[in-house]
């Protein structure tokens, strides 16, 4: 009896041990290695942060991401650029927007508020990556920049063309769009050549610029806000001591007759007003500017002022300045 009671409790013994050193041996691998646990080798890599970039401009240093994705913006020929290069935006000034650029009015983008009153409250809900703005928005810049680095991207009327280049190139490197940046510059650059070959075949030919609003006349000239037309186009200047402001140099119809252009063109800044009809034609063709050889000779193009006054600087609106020029005048 006593035999059988320590046979069985040495089984038992012998049973617990072998159970212990069974728990402690390694589980055989699955048969199936996807099953496996993922090891640190293979394990997904972390998604790559986008290229910080550091962006020159005239108010001073941005810091930000290549390819922002919400970006909010001010200037209009800043925004008829980005359309052109299918670059979406978060928020626009809505007021006063082109026609051209109408579909920015749709509420599927935010209103940032009005060129010379951004709402900043609107502005720092949206969170944006980069803020674009010119010389309407340039006292708002520090204000402006506390938000989202903040780009000063307007022309300088002094230096046109070299500055409008250099804020099309800008604009290439924060969104990745070099190369369609410079296709759409080489497109100006050609309509300015054919602008150029007639300009210096008229080289004797003097022209005028003039802006009208509300019954008042404005001449600009070389260095002005649209010295683009001397400069760049080409035109010899019919006054080359008109005084370069904002707002232009006042002046009269007698002043136009006896500046007598070949070309007179003309601004009418009313109408960007919604619903304003122009009433340019009726306040510059009286009796005096009749007598001028741009009346006589069907030389007094009147410029879309979407692009002249709203948007100038932009690819579309450069393009459409230039062309529009040489597809008006009488040659």
């Amino acid at each position: 009896m006593k035999k059988k009671l320590s046979m069985l409790l040495m089984t038992g013994l012998l049973a617990v041990f072998t159970a212990a050193c069974g728990s402690a041996t390694t589980a055989p691998a699955p048969a199936n290695n996807s099953e496996a646990p993922a090891t640190s080798a293979n394990a997904t890599a972390p998604a790559v942060e986008s290229e910080e970039i550091t962006i020159k401009h005239k108010l001073g240093e941005a810091k930000l991401k290549k390819n922002s994705q919400t970006v909010v913006v001010f200037d209009f020929g800043v925004l008829d650029s980005l359309d052109k290069l299918g670059v979406e935006v978060t928020g626009v000034a809505q007021a006063n927007i082109p026609p051209y650029l109408k579909k920015y009015e749709d509420a599927k983008y935010k209103n940032a508020g009005s060129l010379k009153e951004p709402d900043f409250e609107k502005i720092n809900a949206m969170k944006p990556d980069v803020i674009l703005i010119s010389g309407r928005q340039q006292e708002a810049y520090e204000e402006l920049n506390k938000i989202a680095p903040t780009i000063f991207l307007g022309v300088d009327t002094q230096n046109y063309m070299p500055s409008f280049t250099e804020n099309m190139k800008t604009l290439g490197t924060i969104f990745g769009k070099e190369a369609e940046v410079d296709a759409e510059l080489a497109k100006i650059d050609e309509s300015i050549k054919q602008l150029k070959e007639k300009t210096s075949a008229a080289a004797d030919k003097k022209a005028l610029i003039v802006l009208t609003n509300e019954g008042k006349i404005s001449a600009y000239g070389p260095g002005s806000r649209f010295g683009i037309l001397h400069e760049v186009f080409g035109f010899a200047a019919a006054d080359d001591k008109i005084e370069v402001t904002t707002h232009g140099q006042s002046v009269s119809n007698e002043y136009i007759m006896e500046k007598n252009p070949d070309y007179l063109f003309v601004v009418d800044r009313g109408v960007i007003n919604e619903g304003a009809a122009s009433t340019a034609k009726q306040l510059i063709e009286n009796d005096l500017v009749k007598n001028t050889k741009a009346f006589k000779d069907g030389n007094i193009v009147y410029l879309d002022a979407n692009y002249w006054y709203l948007s100038g600087g932009g690819l579309e609106s450069t393009a459409q300045m230039a062309n529009e020029v040489l597809n008006n005048v009488k040659w």
